[in-house]
């Protein structure tokens, strides 16, 4: 049925017959119904005139419609009723009246619309430039992120099965625990990328649930403690039950990822604070470090995928990480930025509590 309502409104000649038939029985209704209300009839047709113009393409569907208005009006709303009488004092008047208001409007429609089809296309074009800008960002970062820690698991390895007999079990655990910890970090990485090609895939929009904010976060917490059991965190999160839509592990996933950056880069002293803020529409999360804070040159392009760190060992750097949680909060419709305070830096996302897409 929507189907079938949607062909009709593209169909010029359907929504011309449609208000005029409208307009019509309203015209009817004043003159015969409501005595009094001649006057109206004109005006009634005379809106028809100006919405036929707006929905249909092109002008000879509002010249037809001006040609029938005023035969209507001659026909059944003057006297003598039903009956042709182009005698009528100021009938080429009203019928010129009418004609250049449809062309006026047929005329501004138009070039509207063109404008309207010309900014569409326009946004089309920078939307596909920017995910083509990203997709560079990500690749260039890829090859370079990507690269120490291949090096290094065949360093490693290499030494490992070369010297085994001459390495002490201290040196061996050593070597172990290094390939280990890089070939965690290349999994993680892998499974940011695969999310990337998950958004993509679904036209960069994700499936959101109702989901319990505290849940969330206590996950996304345990989740890197697993990973990384020195970290030191302090949670801070409004007694109020706080519901948002979103796809937790997603969310969990972006969580993870600032956390990992504050507690890895930032070369904090003290413990990352994590806090939820409320607010009537929206729920923050702030990721709070106080370190070395950032560097002002690259945080406006911070989460394009380009490397944080311009050291010899950025494989852990944050670039392409800060890219995924970007694309992730674009795809809640939700916003992300980074900024430095007075003891360090602070990364924050805001998710709205009205969600697209929920399942």
């Amino acid at each position: 049925m929507n189907d079938l309502f949607s062909v009709l409104k593209k169909n010029n000649y359907f929504v011309t017959f449609f208000f005029l038939a409208v307009c019509t029985l309203v015209a009817f209704l004043f003159a015969h119904v409501i005595p009094g209300n001649s006057p109206n009839i004109a005006l009634v047709y005379i809106l028809g005139l100006i919405l036929i113009a707006r929905h249909t393409d092109g002008y000879r569907y509002g010249i037809f419609a001006a040609l029938f208005c005023v035969i209507s009006i001659n026909y059944f709303f003057t006297y003598p009723y039903f009956k042709l009488n182009f005698t009528l004092s100021g009938y080429p008047v009203t019928f010129i009246g009418m004609l250049t208001i449809t062309i006026i409007t047929s005329a501004t429609t138009t070039r509207l619309k063109k404008q309207a089809l010309l900014i569409s296309e326009r946004e089309k074009v920078l939307v596909e430039a920017d995910k083509e800008k990203m997709k560079a960002n990500l690749l260039r970062a890829i090859s370079h992120d990507l690269r120490t820690p291949l090096t290094s698991i065949i360093g490693a390895a290499s030494s490992y099965t070369e010297n085994s007999n001459h390495l002490t079990e201290e040196e061996k655990t050593e070597l172990v625990t290094q390939i280990n910890d890089d070939a965690n970090w290349l999994l993680n990485m892998v499974e940011n990328l695969l999310t990337v090609t998950r958004i993509q895939n679904d036209e960069s929009h994700v499936s959101t649930s109702l989901e319990v904010v505290e849940e969330v976060v206590s996950e996304a917490v345990q989740r890197l403690r697993k990973r990384i059991p020195h970290a030191k965190i302090n949670v801070s999160i409004p007694e109020a039950f706080l519901m948002v839509p979103m796809d937790p592990l997603l969310i969990e996933q972006v969580i993870m990822n600032l956390l990992e950056n504050a507690v890895i880069h930032s070369e904090s002293k003290q413990a990352v604070d994590l806090v939820v803020t409320d607010s009537s529409d929206s729920v923050t999360f702030h990721v709070i470090d106080y370190g070395k804070g950032l560097d002002e040159d690259k945080i406006p392009s911070l989460f394009e995928g380009q490397s944080a760190s311009g050291s010899s060992d950025s494989h852990k750097g944050m670039g392409i990480g800060l890219s995924i949680c970007k694309t992730i909060i674009q795809a809640h419709n939700g916003t992300i930025c980074a900024f430095n305070h007075e003891n360090g830096a602070e990364f924050s996302f805001t998710l709205p509590k009205e969600g697209i897409h929920e399942s």
